[in-house]
């Protein structure tokens, strides 16, 4: 009996990129393979554009698996694979916004200012 259904939408972890698609691990037993052919309807320069290894994303079961086998081919195009929307991180505002920089930019250029002065006498 297979555990991974067509049409099933599945969760995994990257666990390797190459030229010709994106390995992903479903389990302890279980890993398919995303075809570059299934990343997306345009055209797939490169798949590290689309995923980092580690990440983990969802993916479309489009073929089950062998009986004897524990993997499976899957597809991301046509479906929100992210599981965390934004890749980066907001930066917090604190309530000193820029007064920090504010006090610290005049001696940060005196600095500047006399190395370049320095510089020009030697």
């Amino acid at each position: 009996m297979t555990k991974y259904k067509k049409g099933e939408i599945v969760k995994g972890i990257v666990t390797g990129i190459e030229k010709y698609g994106i390995f992903i691990s479903l389990d302890d037993y279980n890993s398919g393979l995303i075809h570059i052919s299934e990343i997306s309807d345009s055209y797939v320069r490169n798949p590290a554009d689309y995923v980092k290894i580690g990440e983990s994303i969802k993916a479309l079961v489009i073929e089950d698996e062998l009986e004897d086998s524990f993997h499976v081919k899957l597809s991301i195009k046509n479906i929100d694979y992210r599981i965390n929307k934004s890749r980066s991180r907001k930066i917090k505002e604190t309530s000193l916004g820029f007064s920090t920089l504010n006090q610290l930019l005049p001696n940060w250029i005196n600095k500047k200012d006399k190395k370049i002065k320095t510089q020009l006498k030697d």
